[in-house]
């Protein structure tokens, strides 16, 4: 870089990888000027200076020696060498040339041998032998007091730089602190916003027990966000019928969390000419929907397309409590668990598409008649798919013979203990997904 920019300047200009390589240049065809480094192989600047201006055909050629000389002593050691400038580095190239420029006007006269004479220099309690010529001491200690300048000018830029940098740094954190309370607004309005949504979402879970004549039902609903994708309810859709239900939206969030409660608002109790479960007709008589018709129902209203790619998986069934028929649809579901009086649990028929997969899809709907001491188990897959610290899955099987080993309890202890077994499971990291759990028993 620096050889591009003395031929710039029109200066002819051959250099040597280090000192020793230098010296043979300059003795073949000594040159108008020297500019060297000073820490290089083979031989320092310092050392190659000295051999220069211990020449007698050489001693008045103009040397600059480039160095990061900051201490006294450096500048006493170039004055030993007889270094006529030096330049700190780093340096702008047009200081250098002016360097260049001003002592190839002011040559080193030949009388100035004549004042060779030896001096002793005492500093920092070291002892130091200059020999150099009046111009030469004057030439250093110009270039001396020229670095000063430059490098003074340079510590006021930075300063200037610094101040201007913390003046913008000031303004940066005013306006930093500006956005960290606006952000912690945001913060509570969200907090506040996903609140209120978790508030909805419980009102979608069952309001109360069901007073209906041979059944017990018991749940637990435990989300693993503060927006979860399942629901699950029940309620009585006439006299005689309990409706059930247990849906699990795909994914988790906001998105979700909105697609089940508008879900949910489909699957309303209240009986009215429009509704998906049960309607009135001629005299107000109450018609029950087949749950097969209402899953074709909610699968033309919830095509995954129009959703967000959001899907959701379903049971649902209708319980006739006088007859005890049960009749449902899986919809993609975990299917559902039954546990006939004395016997050991095992699983229902399920098989189906999950809602809004694809269009027009016939679901097939199931039945079975319960006996009194049966108890049916509805789950979502947060269950059977909890995850230990492992990543192993609880599993079908560990899921049935934690439904065994609540034969003898309460429906409500049986619930709860189930529940117990899915966090005793995953313990350590807890539930990576919703974990719903709906019970009927029938009376003896």
């Amino acid at each position: 870089m620096l050889i591009k920019r003395l031929e710039k300047a029109s200066y002819h200009v051959r250099w040597g990888e280090n000192g020793r390589e230098a010296l043979e240049l300059v003795e073949q065809d000594p040159p108008d000027l020297i500019i060297s480094d000073i820490e290089m192989p083979e031989m320092t600047g310092y050392e190659l200076c000295r051999s220069v201006k211990n020449d007698s055909r050489l001693k008045r050629i103009p040397f600059i020696l480039l160095s990061t000389l900051s201490s006294p002593e450096d500048i006493i050691e170039g004055l030993q060498a007889g270094a006529d400038n030096y330049v700190t580095k780093p340096y702008e190239s047009e200081y250098l040339l002016g360097r260049v420029k001003s002592l190839l006007a002011t040559p080193v006269a030949q009388d100035d041998d004549s004042d060779d004479t030896e001096l002793q220099v005492h500093l920092k309690g070291k002892k130091y032998s200059v020999r150099s010529g009046r111009q030469q001491v004057l030439n250093l200690l110009i270039s001396t007091f020229e670095n000063a300048v430059e490098k003074n000018s340079e510590l006021i830029n930075v300063n200037q730089e610094l101040s201007s940098s913390r003046d913008k740094l000031e303004r940066q954190n005013e306006s930093l602190e500006q956005l960290n309370e606006q952000l912690e607004q945001n913060n509570a309005r969200m907090m506040r916003d996903l609140e209120a949504a978790a508030r909805i979402q419980h009102s979608l879970l069952p309001a109360g027990d069901v007073h209906m004549k041979n059944v017990e039902v018991a749940w637990r609903y435990l989300p693993c966000d503060e927006l979860a994708g399942d629901f699950l309810n029940f309620f009585p859709l006439d006299e005689d019928h309990l409706a059930l239900y247990v849906v699990d939206v795909s994914g988790h969030g906001v998105a979700s969390s909105l697609l089940s409660v508008t879900v949910a608002r489909s699957l309303t109790r209240h009986v009215t000419t429009s509704s998906i479960l049960a309607h009135t007709e001629g005299e107000g008589k109450i018609v029950i929907a087949p749950p097969a018709v209402v899953a074709a129902e909610l699968n033309r209203r919830f095509p995954m397309e129009d959703q967000g790619n959001l899907y959701f998986t379903m049971f649902y069934g209708t319980l006739n409590v006088r007859s005890r028929e049960l009749r449902y649809v899986s919809a993609g579901h975990v299917p559902p668990v039954l546990v006939k009086k004395g016997s050991s649990p095992e699983f229902l028929p399920a098989e189906g598409f999950a809602i809004g997969w694809i269009d027009d899809v016939q679901y097939d709907e199931e039945a079975v008649t319960l006996s009194p001491g049966d108890r049916l188990f509805l789950f979502s897959d947060g269950v059977p798919e909890a995850m230990d610290k492992d990543l192993e899955e609880l599993g079908d099987e560990r899921m049935l013979e934690a439904i065994n080993a609540v034969s003898g309890k309460t429906l409500d202890e049986a619930v709860e203990q189930i529940k117990a077994t899915v966090d005793q499971w995953c313990r350590v990291n807890g539930p990576k997904d919703d974990v719903s759990i709906l019970a009927v028993d029938i009376a003896d």
